[in-house]
């Protein structure tokens, strides 16, 4: 990784805004699409720095290679096949964060639906009274950009 103090200033950046420090990762792995549920401290182990988009700098962004990946099947669980998650996304107007979002809110029992809450104000999800972050592969967390606007 070319610039190491910028990855970190934006982890750290994120994780003193962010509403809460708990995580759901989902992945596609061997045909499944896993979900893996962790503390913030696993930003680092599988995200990577990467360009952001309209000048926005750099970007913090879940992105992870096949050994981060089985690191992180270690506290994983198969979701579902990842046929039927395609199958799922092509069928509606959502994106693939949305549609992994909304199959593990089912998963948990509860009925999905799109919000924009900010991550600063809740989690996407809330169990047994903790908030959780759901992000999927290809994921931003935070540009250069708006996590300056977020800190002024």
């Amino acid at each position: 990784m070319k610039n190491i103090a910028l990855y970190k200033e934006l982890i750290n950046g994120y994780e003193k805004v962010a509403y809460t420090d708990n995580y759901i990762w989902g992945f596609t792995y061997n045909g499944n699409v896993y979900m893996a549920i962790t503390k913030s401290h696993y930003i680092e182990t599988v995200c990577k720095l990467d360009r952001a988009s309209r000048g926005a700098g750099y970007s913090l962004r879940f992105k992870p290679t096949k050994a981060q990946k089985e690191a992180l099947i270690t506290k994983a669980s198969i979701l579902c096949s990842e046929k039927f998650f395609n199958e799922e996304f092509q069928s509606t107007k959502y994106n693939r964060g949305e549609t992994f979002e909304r199959l593990v809110t089912e998963k948990f029992g509860q009925e999905w639906e799109k919000d924009s809450i900010p991550f600063t104000k809740g989690g996407d999800l809330e169990v047994d009274g903790k908030a959780y972050q759901i992000k999927y592969q290809g994921a931003t967390f935070c540009t250069e950009k708006s996590l300056k606007n977020l800190t002024k």
